[in-house]
């Protein structure tokens, strides 16, 4: 059993407040990169105020220090390999972690496939949830920044995450 030190909660909200994706993980540590959380198989997560889901495999999420991003690491028998999410800059207080979603995805797949997801998603919610122009503009640098990375394999995209998920696996 993992100490009540250990844990954090993990907190993803979308522009204007509203809860999203949110779980506890355990701190596992931090490097040049930023600071690793690890969730063994069986964790249970909710979207918002759904009922929770229990992801069946491990995984490992980054959180950069000054990025406007977060990425999470699969094992290989998961499809997606990396899942990248376009955030505001994660903040840490109070055992928690907290950042904006702001739609956009870069997802690299096992075969190495690489894909920017929910565009269109990053449209409709500049116009609903009033994006101001300066968030427009981070979130699209990052996801720009982040396919180019991901693609190369650069910093924390060249398996700097093996031996953190190797934690929890």
């Amino acid at each position: 059993m993992t100490a009540e030190a250990d844990q954090v909660r993990v907190v993803y909200r979308k522009y204007g407040g509203s809860l999203h994706w949110n779980h506890r993980a355990r701190l596992l540590g931090d490097d040049e990169f930023g600071v690793w959380v690890g969730c063994p198989a069986g964790t249970s997560g909710r979207r918002g105020e759904e009922p929770p889901v229990v992801w069946e495999r491990p995984f490992v999420i980054l959180f950069p220090h000054q990025a406007w991003w977060t990425a999470t690491f699969n094992p290989a028998d998961h499809k997606t390999a990396i899942y990248c999410d376009v955030t505001t800059v994660p903040e840490w207080r109070d055992g928690e972690v907290t950042m904006v979603d702001l739609d956009l995805d870069v997802l690299r797949f096992q075969d190495g496939r690489l894909h920017l997801d929910d565009e269109d998603e990053f449209a409709e919610h500049q116009v609903l949830y009033g994006y101001p122009a300066e968030i427009i503009g981070q979130a699209e640098r990052s996801a720009a920044w982040l396919m180019d990375a991901v693609r190369r394999g650069d910093g924390p995209f060249g398996g700097a995450h093996d031996r953190w998920l190797s934690l929890v696996s």
